[in-house]
C-alpha cells in the first residue's frame, strides 16, 4: 500500500503546522511530510511520487551530486531515534530550535518535541544567519525543567566566543554536536567551560545522529567494512530513496538476515567506540600520497589562534594536489604561518600531510544546517592563490 505525499513549508514561522502535519503522519492520518525551505522549487517537485504507507517523512538531500534525492522515513524509526534520545541523555526535554527544520537535525527536534508532548522554541533566522544575542534571547524564552538543543561546530565555535551566547549555553542538560566533524580542541574548549556537549554522528538515512560520543544508541549496531568505512544498522534506518531503487541497491546490504546502511565514512572502532577519521571520498593525493583532510584539521584546530579550519587539494602542476589549510583566527588573533602549520602537522601525520600554503578568511563558506562547504572552500582557496578549482 502506498500514501500521498505532500510539501510541507518548513521556516521559522511554520513549526506549529509543520507540528500538525507531522503528528497526523505519524498517526497515519494524513499523508507524509516532505518539509522545504522557501523557494526550494526542486525539491517541491518530489512530493508528486507517494510513498510506502509505513512512511511518515521525508528528507532531501543533495548527496554527491547536487540532485535532490528523498530519504523515506517510516513512523517506527522516528520514534526509535526518539525513544533511544531521550534515554540516553536522561529523558525528554523541551528544545530549542537552532536548525532548519528542512534537514534532518532540524526536522528531529520538532519529531521529538511533539513525542515527548512538549513545544519547541525557535531560533528565529536573522540577515546575517545565526546570531548569538539570537540563541540567548531563545534559551531565555525556554519554559521546561529539561533543555535541549542540537548544533553544528560553526554555530558552537561562534557561542564560545559571545558572553550571552556562552552564558546561555551552559543552561542546557544536553547539546547535541553534529552534522560535521568537531575538532578536538573546539570540543575541550567547550567542555572545559561545564558545556554539556553529546558529540554525534548520523545523517538522514538514520533519522540523524544514532552514535553518540561514540557509542551506538540502544538498537543500533556499528561495525567496519574491509575498507574501513562505516557500516550502520538498526531499527532508525531510512526505508530508502524516493523512485531510487538504484540507490537503495548502492546504499543499502543484507548480512545473515541484518540491514546494513553503507556509509562514505571512514571510521575506526576501539573497545567499541566508533571514530569517524573522514570521509572517503575527501581523500587528496599529494605527490602520489594519499592525506585524509581530518586529520590535518585535527592538527591544525589546535594550533594558537585559530577558531575554525578546512582543508582542501588545490590543483598544483609539481604535486597533483596541493595541501592548503583554510582558518578563521579566533577572537582577532593572527592566523599561524605557513612554517608553524607545517612543523605541526608533519610532526603528527607526516610531511606529506603538512599544508603547503595557509588562506586567512573571516569565515568558512557553509551549506545545508551549517556544514561546512568544501567546494566553496576550494573555489576560495584556489581564487587566493591563483589557481583553478576543479
Amino acid at each position: 500500500m502506498t500514501r500521498a505525499l505532500r510539501a510541507e513549508p518548513a521556516g521559522p514561522g511554520d513549526v506549529d503546522a509543520l507540528t500538525g502535519a507531522l503528528r497526523a503522519a505519524l498517526d497515519r492520518q494524513g499523508p507524509a511530510v516532505l518539509p522545504v525551505a522557501p523557494g526550494a522549487g526542486p525539491v517541491r517537485a518530489l512530493s508528486a511520487e507517494r510513498v510506502p504507507d509505513d512512511v511518515a517523512l521525508v528528507v532531501a538531500t543533495s548527496g554527491s551530486t547536487g540532485a535532490p534525492r528523498g530519504v523515506m522515513l517510516s513512523a517506527a524509526a522516528l520514534r526509535a531515534s526518539a525513544a533511544a534520545t531521550d534515554a540516553r541523555l536522561g529523558g525528554p526535554a523541551q528544545w530549542l530550535l537552532a536548525l532548519p527544520a528542512h534537514h534532518v537535525a532540524g526536522v528531529q527536534v520538532v519529531v521529538r518535541s511533539l513525542l515527548a508532548g512538549t513545544r519547541p522554541v525557535v531560533l528565529r533566522a536573522t540577515d546575517g544567519g545565526f546570531r548569538p544575542d539570537g540563541f540567548a534571547a531563545g534559551t531565555a524564552a525556554l519554559t521546561g525543567e529539561r533543555r535541549y538543543v542540537s548544533l553544528v561546530p560553526t554555530q558552537l565555535h561562534r557561542l564560545l566566543d559571545h558572553d550571552a551566547g556562552r552564558a546561555a549555553l551552559l543552561t542546557y542538560d544536553a547539546v547535541l554536536l553534529g552534522g560535521a566533524a568537531t575538532p578536538p580542541a573546539l570540543l575541550e574548549r567547550a567542555r572545559s567551560a561545564s558545556a554539556r556537549v553529546v558529540t554525534t554522528y548520523g545523517m538522514s538515512e538514520t533519522c540523524g545522529g544514532c552514535v553518540y560520543d561514540g557509542s551506538a544508541l540502544d538498537g543500533v549496531r556499528v561495525r567496519l567494512g574491509a575498507d574501513g568505512t562505516v557500516l550502520l544498522a538498526g531499527p532508525v534506518l531510512a526505508r530508502g530513496y524516493l523512485g531510487r531503487p538504484d540507490l537503495d541497491r548502492a546504499t543499502f546490504t543484507r548480512d545473515e538476515g541484518v540491514r546494513w546502511l553503507r556509509t562514505n565514512d571512514l571510521g575506526r572502532l576501539e573497545g567499541g567506540l566508533l571514530t569517524v577519521v573522514g570521509r572517503a571520498d575527501d581523500v587528496l593525493v599529494t605527490g602520489g600520497v594519499k592525506v585524509a583532510p581530518a586529520g590535518v584539521e585535527r592538527v591544525v584546530a589546535g594550533l594558537d589562534g585559530v577558531g575554525e579550519v578546512c582543508v582542501v587539494g588545490v590543483p598544483d602542476p609539481e604535486w597533483g594536489q596541493a595541501v592548503v589549510a583554510v582558518v578563521v583566527p579566533r577572537g582577532g588573533a593572527a592566523p599561524p604561518t605557513v612554517a608553524q602549520v607545517r612543523s605541526a602537522v608533519a610532526a603528527t601525520l607526516g610531511a606529506p600531510a603538512a599544508p603547503r600554503h595557509v588562506v586567512a578568511v573571516d569565515r568558512l563558506p557553509l551549506r545545508g544546517p551549517g556544514k561546512v562547504d568544501r567546494r566553496g572552500v576550494l573555489a576560495l582557496a584556489a581564487a587566493r592563490l591563483g589557481r583553478q578549482s576543479t
